[in-house]
């Protein structure tokens, strides 16, 4: 699963369920970094996804089962979207080799996200 060239999601050759992939980042630091590039070849339209989290979680919508419908009345059926969430290392309490991820009383916890839409 290396996405460091582009290449499709899901379908075949293509990266497909739910994956958490870590960022190349340093514990503790604050700067914002590109964890995702999104492009359609045909449409042009491309999101770019930056934050200063640990982790992007990524969901391909395979479980998606036809029940839901958009406002021109087309269903979303398995593959239909995907789902891209910056995030704290999941189940990171139970793994004391990851980062804290555990908000104490008195804390604050600010995260950012910078989701960037180039024009089509």
């Amino acid at each position: 699963m290396d996405f460091r060239q582009p290449r499709p999601v899901g379908g075949a050759g293509g990266c497909d369920d739910d994956h958490c992939w870590v960022l190349n980042r340093q514990p503790g630091e604050d700067d914002l970094t590109l964890a995702a590039r999104l492009s359609d070849p045909v449409s042009g339209r491309v999101l770019e996804i930056s934050t200063n989290q640990s982790v992007i979680q990524f969901y391909d919508g395979k479980y998606l089962d036809g029940s839901a419908s958009g406002n021109t009345g087309s269903t979303f059926g398995p593959h239909a979207g995907l789902c891209l969430e910056p995030q704290k290392f999941p189940d990171a309490p139970n793994h004391p080799n990851f980062p804290k991820s555990r908000l104490d009383p008195g804390e604050a916890y600010t995260n950012h996200i910078v989701y960037k839409f180039a024009p089509v």
